[in-house]
């Protein structure tokens, strides 16, 4: 199976990188577009903001990579920023057109702790994972919660999960196998 991780200068691409590996797959980082448009699993990772996120994606074509999958029904993986970075818009620096993969947009968490890190359950599953987030996903494509929060974010051949599963121990391991196998 060919898994690409969209190396765009993101904070935890050799995270999931370890992650993958621990789980016999053997990932290739895309600092282009060909790596992703020919991967079985396409990861998009994501640690920063909105506006440098899709910056660097779009100086090396990964933006439209991403949308060439989604139109392809190819499987895409969104991590954390990367789930946003999938909605239609952020309101993070001012305001971010987005990928338009998933419609919604990421607004600023308003209650609660900001940012929200920490462990916390995923409702319905029950299990607990890792979050580091100031963010959120608003979404009518959002099939689970944590602490009233999307927490996991399906729209035809793309998952997002505002959690950390490369750092969500054994939770984050099986999240991980599911979606491999799904791929």
């Amino acid at each position: 199976m060919k898994v690409a991780i969209a190396a765009y200068g993101a904070g935890n691409v050799r995270s999931v990188e370890l992650a993958l590996h621990r789980l016999g797959a053997e990932p290739e980082l895309a600092h282009d577009p060909e790596p992703l448009l020919d991967a079985d699993l396409a990861v998009l990772p994501g640690v920063g903001s909105a506006a440098t996120a899709m910056a660097g994606l779009r100086e090396r074509g990964l933006d439209e990579a991403f949308r060439r999958r989604a139109a392809d029904g190819k499987p895409t993986l969104g991590i954390c920023l990367g789930l946003q970075l999938a909605l239609d818009e952020s309101e993070e620096d001012g305001g971010v057109p987005c990928l338009g993969l998933v419609p919604g947009r990421a607004v600023r968490l308003k209650e609660g702790r900001v940012p929200r890190i920490g462990w916390a359950k995923v409702e319905p599953q029950g299990e607990a994972f890792w979050f580091a987030h100031s963010y959120a996903a608003e979404t009518p494509a959002t099939t689970a919660t944590s602490e009233g929060i999307a927490a996991v974010v399906e729209s035809g051949s793309f998952v997002g999960v505002q959690f950390h599963p490369e750092k969500s121990g054994a939770a984050g391991r099986r999240f991980l196998e599911r979606c491999l196998s799904r791929a």
